[in-house]
């Protein structure tokens, strides 16, 4: 092309499309079924994901979860606390 102001590659257009592009890879596929999954889990039990999300990565790290595995039931979204934490 001619024109000086049209850029000639489609690098916005792929950068617009990578990330869903990156969830084609293993790794990429897997967090996003993880995020989908918890997305979905937290509507289907009226919890709204942003608060949801925030309360586990909030908590969990500072939880000894290693030694006792029974704390996640409690950061189901069906859960009492998170229940709650929603309302």
């Amino acid at each position: 092309m001619s024109n000086g102001r049209i850029e000639i590659g489609n690098n916005p257009a792929d950068n617009t499309i990578s990330p869903n592009v990156i969830g084609r890879k293993k790794a990429g596929a897997k967090s996003n079924a993880i995020c989908l999954s918890i997305s979905e889990t937290a509507k289907s039990n009226g919890v709204d994901f942003y608060e949801c999300i925030k309360k586990l990565l909030t908590d969990l790290p500072n939880l000894g979860i290693n030694q006792n595995f029974e704390i996640l039931d409690q950061y189901l979204p069906w859960s009492k606390m998170i229940q709650a934490a929603n309302k």
